[in-house]
């Protein structure tokens, strides 16, 4: 990457952070900065950009389960929004054709449907990086919205089969002996330790397996995607997700700015651009009917159409296709790059607030609920429990085992982790389901014997979300919380946290008292 690359995403990426504004909103910018300023983009930043995203659609698969993509909600739930989405923005487009509407005039019905279809899709980039930022990427809401945009990505190749007319090559079945070579996989992945050598061989399994798909004619992206979910059983999956999680924040960057580069824009494409955007509203609310009417709890429809209210990088590839088919005009391109990053904009800053939203309206979000839930959606009630952990990472973990050495059955672990909660429910732990930023948990859990709530994660804002929600619920006992830095504890002590444990610091007392117990033992 040029250093001029690395510099204007990094003096836009800072500005919008100390403004409180997700980094990615700065990425956007400075790639309109800097194709505006005449930098010409080069081989090297789309190189950069399709590895951030094959990497990112390799861990998406390290955290999926399949079973997850079977289920109702999500495979019916994204065949029928497509559906209707792409019937509701055709409708629209030749509304405003019909009024002469510039760059609208010349659709007709087939054109007008192929932007509602690059319209439906959703951005696996900007979500991904969201759900993550959150924390929420194991959540009921979070692993919804994953099993939504893997369909769409499944769909999505789907149409560039038929749209380019190239059909996979014959050779594609032989990729079924991926299965065959499974066992051999997780054998070098275990070969690979946990030093340098692990991420490495992340790299080499997600571009393995993006070459393999490509060479058979199949979406590459797909392949990395595959291959990650091949591994997603495996014990050092989380580890590997881990290793590779910088370098893929990293070379999505250089994703961010190649849409700056697509083309420069005029004032009357930005208000087009932003006329689209003005559609997000009714997909966010398409999307919470269907998941409420599929008998998913409110606050779970709510969140996960938030996250998937926006538009995708995969609409620039279906009206590139249009435009090199000489149906659209090739401005459509500039507006559509102009509505993305606006989407993606508008995305970032409205989820931030998406909890505190839905505890200010969360009697009305709940009155769409149906009657009868689905099986997995029913709380769980800790029993006699004295002390709650939430968050039974490894941390939490730690602690929960601590605890209970004292006081016994008394003790009870939370995640919103179904996998892992499954997992110590194996190893006979008291631990329950649930989502910690639930609100509708809080309210229906029961405080009168529980004294002490340990909220064991890693994020400052989800530790205030939860101090607020359990303090709305009527819980007045007492409230702890780990932090990673000093800064972190004192600002956690000053919102209302009775005692805040500095991970990094503390830990090494910790071992170092444990530690002297062994000089009082007699040699």
């Amino acid at each position: 990457m040029d250093f001029i690359w690395v510099l204007f995403a990094f003096v836009c990426g800072l500005g919008v952070k100390v403004l409180n504004l997700p980094p990615l909103i700065g990425f956007l910018a400075a790639g309109f900065l800097l194709n505006f300023i005449g930098v010409k983009p080069t081989e090297s930043l789309e190189a950069l950009a399709n590895l951030g995203i094959t990497l990112m659609l390799f861990t998406i698969g390290l955290k999926l389960n399949v079973k997850d993509l079977l289920k109702r909600e999500v495979w019916f739930g994204t065949g029928v929004h497509m559906l209707v989405w792409t019937g509701f923005v055709a409708s629209f487009a030749m509304l405003l054709a019909s009024v002469s509407l510039a760059y609208f005039a010349v659709l007709d019905w087939q054109t007008a449907a192929l932007l509602g279809f690059a319209l439906s899709f959703s951005s696996t980039v900007c979500i991904v990086k969201l759900l993550e930022e959150a924390g929420e990427m194991k959540t009921r809401h979070g692993k919804l919205a994953i099993g939504v945009l893997v369909m769409q990505d499944i769909l999505a190749v789907l149409f560039l089969v038929l749209a380019t007319g190239k059909t996979p090559s014959i050779y594609a079945f032989a990729l079924l002996g991926l299965l065959l070579v499974k066992p051999i996989l997780k054998r070098i992945v275990q070969l690979s330790g946990h030093g340098e050598l692990l991420p490495l061989t992340g790299f080499f399994l997600a571009l393995g397996g993006y070459e393999l798909f490509n060479l058979v004619g199949i979406k590459g992206d797909l392949g990395a995607l595959v291959m990650g979910i091949l591994m997603s059983s495996h014990v050092k999956a989380s580890e590997m997700n881990k290793a590779l999680m910088s370098f893929k924040d990293l070379f999505l960057i250089g994703f961010f700015l190649s849409i700056g580069f697509t083309a420069l824009p005029d004032l009357q494409m930005v208000g087009l651009a932003l006329l689209l955007c003005l559609l997000l509203p009714i997909k966010f609310i398409m999307f919470f009917f269907l998941f409420t009417g599929l008998r998913l709890r409110g606050r779970t429809a709510y969140l996960a159409g938030l996250a998937l209210s926006n538009f995708s990088e995969f609409g620039l590839i279906v009206i590139a296709l249009c435009v090199d088919a000489a149906w659209m005009s090739k401005e459509w391109l500039v507006i559509l790059a102009l509505a993305v990053s606006f989407s993606f904009i508008l995305t970032s800053v409205i989820y931030r607030y998406s909890h505190a939203g839905y505890s200010r309206y969360q009697k009305l979000i709940k009155g769409y609920e149906k009657s009868r839930r689905l099986a997995e959606d029913i709380y769980e009630q800790p029993q006699h429990a004295r002390v709650l952990v939430v968050g039974m990472g490894r941390v939490g973990k730690g602690a929960f085992l601590a605890l209970r050495d004292v006081l016994g059955n008394q003790v009870w672990g939370m995640d919103a982790d179904r996998d892992r909660i499954e997992r110590q429910k194996g190893l006979n732990l008291q631990v329950i389901l649930g989502d910690g930023e639930d609100a509708d948990l809080w309210d229906n859990m029961d405080f009168s014997d529980v004294e002490l709530i340990l909220l064991a994660l890693p994020s400052t804002e989800d530790i205030r979300h939860i101090h607020d929600q359990l303090r709305k619920a009527g819980y007045k006992a007492q409230l702890a919380a780990i932090a990673r830095y000093e800064d972190e504890r004192l600002e956690l002590l000053h919102y209302g946290i009775d005692h805040v444990f500095n991970f990094y610091t503390e830990a090494g007392t910790g071992f170092a008292e444990e530690s002297l117990l062994l000089l009082e033992k007699p040699a």
